[in-house]
């Protein structure tokens, strides 16, 4: 069962279970722009079972479990409210798909009796501002002084945004409905991952609203000095770490994972990122620059090696592979964004 399956990062997980031949309960209220789109796309690659529910309803989430028919192995919890500046704006409807929304799914599983796997989507933005660790500024970029392999699982946890509480609180949640009450969870804390099918937005998805503004003619505005930088991931190899988390229940089950591009995979938001896309182009791109958001990170990098040791995962696609992939798909589908 994928929750948020009608999603970039969720439509992309469906289509390789369909192509494993698995069966696969999409869960999707169908908000995010794209999703419609996602599904119909999805239709190509087999059959799967289809549920327009939201994750703030406690009845449907209990009915899915409940009287839903079906015997769930693994539930894929991607749902939620994505945006730092959305959750600033509307704080309230944050919490309730993300820390509320996440309590009602692991609600309906504990009473349903069943215990699938569930893997939950959490982000970096747990971390927070992380203020004490020494930054360097570069020519084009900024860079950890004393983290040279990222940031680990161990580092404190510090919800800045309500975003971050938000996500924060439902990634505390799957841990401990783990410990509390036996039921196998696996927490990704991801970067920032992009690829086709991604219907990014200025408010998320970064890396592909930065390609479709530029291929379809929309503004491109920076927040800060373009010097930020992530560690960006395709969204083939997250599938590939799901599928590795499915497979390896027990070894995963009560865990908590940073999955993203890692050292060898980073960018930062403009000053490297731009000319490469410019060059992809082949023109100039023009571009505005306005104040930092609140809770942007100056550098956020994820040390990779805890889910390399344990999963032997690592990421496959380079940053300039995976930027030629997702510019291709955008400029020959530029009508799915008109």
């Amino acid at each position: 069962m994928v929750i948020g399956g009608a999603g970039f990062i969720g439509c992309n997980i469906v289509r390789r279970l369909l192509d494993e031949g698995k069966d696969v309960v999409v869960v999707d209220n169908l908000s995010r722009r794209g999703a419609e789109s996602n599904l119909e796309w999805l239709r190509s690659f087999g059959d799967y079972a289809f549920v327009r529910a939201d994750v703030r309803d406690q009845d449907a989430m209990t009915r899915l479990f409940a009287d839903g028919g079906w015997d769930v192995e693994t539930v894929v919890h991607l749902a939620g409210q994505v945006a730092v500046t959305t959750s600033i704006v509307n704080p309230r409807e944050d919490f309730e798909i993300n820390a509320l929304g996440t309590l009602n799914i692991l609600e309906s599983i504990r009473l349903s009796g069943q215990r699938p796997l569930i893997i939950y989507a959490s982000t970096n933005k747990v971390y927070g501002g992380m203020e004490n660790i020494v930054i360097e500024e570069t020519d084009t970029r900024y860079r950890y002084r004393d983290y040279p392999m990222g940031i680990a699982e161990t580092m404190s946890l510090d919800f800045h945004s309500p975003y971050g509480c938000s996500k924060g609180t439902g990634d505390q949640y799957v841990r401990d409905y783990a410990r509390v009450y036996g039921i196998p969870s696996v927490v990704f804390r991801q970067s920032c991952i992009y690829g086709r099918r991604q219907f990014g937005v200025e408010d998320q998805g970064w890396v592909a609203w930065f390609v479709i503004a530029a291929v379809t003619g929309g503004d491109i505005h920076i927040y800060g000095n373009g010097k930020q930088v992530r560690d960006v991931l395709c969204v083939d190899d997250l599938v590939d770490a799901y599928m590795l988390a499915a497979d390896n229940r027990d070894k995963v089950a009560g865990k908590i994972y940073n999955v993203g591009g890692g050292p060898q995979n980073t960018m930062s938001v403009w000053t490297e990122f731009g000319p490469m896309l410019e060059d992809m182009l082949g023109r100039k791109i023009p571009i505005t620059y306005g104040d930092w958001r609140p809770g942007d990170q100056p550098i956020y990098v994820s040390d990779i090696r805890k889910v390399a040791d344990e999963l032997g995962w690592t990421p496959r696609t380079t940053v300039k592979d995976g930027m030629k992939m997702l510019v291709d798909w955008v400029v020959d589908n530029q009508d799915l964004f008109e």
